[in-house]
């Protein structure tokens, strides 16, 4: 038995990183992994002639991701005005949303009670006040909602209307970004479509609540980083010399000193990290993880292309134009998210600092106000203590110990639907695919093995992203929280089981026999989390079915 570390690890399937010395072959190919060509056998099966095939199955990068994302849109969408009531949150969302249409900050609203009513009456009363109110969040999320209630009015479709669309788009991106990650159109469409079928983001994506919009804005800069990452290291592939033979060689002073120039979907990506912490603060934990992630990539890129010193080659030719393209762009774009506080006179707080004096007061007196009222709001959610009857702890998230009823109705005999002897049940729980949430809790044992033993970057990658939408909330254990929060990572998750679901599947190069064995398992495994969706549909869109159907899905007594 090898007594060295290294020796020992590979017992367990560790993969000791090449050094420039040993590159390997096929450099280029190591910094940039080509996308394969696709297969045009299926097709000329079914009767198209070779080059129809191969156009078709070139189209498939986008056509499949946009088959995924209209059936994803049609759960979505299905009866969106339905139920006909503000359910948990969506009772101070959607009314902030109509308050920053109508006055451009949040405005006064009377109780919940008497608002509520007054909203959904017909004909419709607003009472809203232009007294400036005090709220808990920024307000870019709340303009995300607005723009449905522009379209559509302060109706339930007109609120709902923009988390259906971003939940249908993230659907669509998802599918895209798991092409990019690993390089299989295939496995992007099945990352997309287990999204489709996972009971807390369509939950989520039919409410008017924020977190969908934040995982959205967080995913939409996950994939410019992915292109960011292929393009700079494209740029960097090409900056090395070739030998004779064509044959591109790590170089040492290319490693160190070739530059990456202008990276704008790093901006890009700054911009909607900016936006996702403008929606709900812990959209800064991806800034700092994704900040982190990409300087990574960059040190793995420039140890492949041959630098002697990659962290210092990253430290002087990429740390700096790093930060200047992520965090100053996200804090601009997070400021700018407040122009319609700043350009009030009666919003919350605005003129606070207006006459003070003091060591700030160099500081334009609008900042000043805005960073005592964020004071506030920061002290206002740590110190969140008011015991919910669905709080839970971030321990029994990922296994579904504690989902949020948002919204049940026990219909009679005869009234909506309940055509049995006993009464019915219309209820609405923001509870994940169980099948899917549990396989991925095995699915991330399996990316640690790949990240620690194997080196996969990908698995790095979609470790990092769930980590930072998952393990700050672990520092919050007295505060009130709730598990429907954990959306902000879900389509992570659902990488982690398309990866893993892709080792199942086998290597190309495995045998026949390997391979079919593969599908089989994947296709059974893919089957019975689209099954266990199906079985808790009615419980994530409020259908009215008998009480006993609905107590034949409270699997854990914690549901309920």
């Amino acid at each position: 038995m090898p007594r060295d570390w290294p020796g020992r690890l590979r017992l367990f399937g560790y993969t000791a990183s090449r050094g420039a010395e040993s590159p390997g072959p096929g450099v280029r190919e190591r910094l940039v992994p080509p996308f394969p060509e696709p297969s045009t056998r299926l097709l000329e099966r079914m009767g198209l002639g070779p080059a129809p095939a191969y156009r078709v199955a070139g189209a498939m990068g986008w056509l499949g991701p946009l088959l995924v994302a209209v059936l994803a849109g049609a759960l979505r969408f299905w009866r969106l005005g339905r139920p006909r009531d503000l359910v948990f949150d969506e009772t101070y969302y959607a009314k902030d949303a109509w308050s920053l249409l109508r006055l451009g900050y949040e405005g006064t609203w009377p109780d919940r009670k008497i608002a509520d009513p007054q909203v959904l009456a017909d004909p419709q009363v607003v009472p809203l006040s232009d007294a400036g109110a005090f709220v808990a969040h920024p307000p870019t999320g709340k303009w995300v909602i607005a723009l449905g209630e522009w379209m559509f009015g302060l109706t339930p479709f007109g609120w709902r209307f923009m988390t259906a669309v971003l939940g249908t788009l993230s659907v669509l991106m998802l599918c895209r970004a798991g092409r990019r990650l690993f390089r299989s159109t295939a496995l992007g469409c099945l990352a997309g479509a287990l999204l489709a079928v996972d009971g807390l983001h369509l939950v989520m994506s039919r409410s008017a609540l924020l977190d969908l919009v934040v995982m959205f804005f967080v995913l939409a800069a996950f994939g410019c980083l992915l292109i960011d990452r292929d393009r700079a290291r494209a740029r960097l592939a090409a900056a090395l010399p070739t030998d004779e033979d064509g044959h591109t060689r790590p170089d040492g002073h290319t490693g160190d000193r070739a530059g990456t120039g202008l990276r704008p979907w790093r901006l890009a990506a700054g911009f909607f990290l900016g936006l996702a912490a403008a929606t709900k603060w812990n959209g800064l934990y991806f800034l700092a993880a994704f900040m982190l992630l990409t300087l990574l990539w960059d040190v793995g890129a420039r140890r492949v292309a041959g630098a002697h010193r990659p962290y210092l080659a990253v430290l002087r030719k990429d740390l700096g134009r790093s930060a200047l393209s992520v965090a100053p762009v996200a804090a601009v774009t997070y400021l700018a998210t407040w122009t319609g506080w700043f350009l009030s006179d009666d919003g919350y707080g605005r003129h606070w600092a207006d006459g003070r004096g003091g060591t700030w007061s160099w500081i334009p007196a609008p900042l000043r106000s805005l960073w005592h009222y964020e004071y506030l709001v920061y002290r206002f959610n740590v110190g969140l203590h008011t015991p919910h009857k669905y709080e839970s702890n971030p321990w029994s998230w990922l296994v579904l110990g504690r989902p949020v009823l948002f919204s049940y109705q026990s219909p009679k005999t005869g009234q909506d639907g309940c055509d049995t002897a006993r009464d019915c049940s219309q209820a609405i729980l923001a509870l994940g695919t169980p099948l899917l949430w549990w396989s991925a809790c095995c699915a991330l044992v399996f990316l640690l093995h790949r990240w620690a033993l194997r080196r996969d970057w990908r698995a790095g990658a979609v470790l990092c992203a769930v980590g930072a939408g998952y393990l700050p909330w672990f520092l919050y254990q007295d505060r009130t929280i709730f598990s429907f929060y954990a959306v902000v990572f879900v389509p992570y998750l659902c990488l982690a089981v398309t990866m893993m679901l892709g080792a199942l599947l086998g290597s190309p190069r495995a045998s026949e026999k390997r391979r079919i064995g593969g599908v089989v398992a994947v296709g059974v495994i893919v089957l019975l989390i689209t099954w266990n969706f199906i079985y808790f549909f009615p419980i994530y869109t409020g259908l009215t079915i008998p009480y006993p159907d609905w107590g034949a899905r409270m699997w854990l007594d914690s549901w309920i």
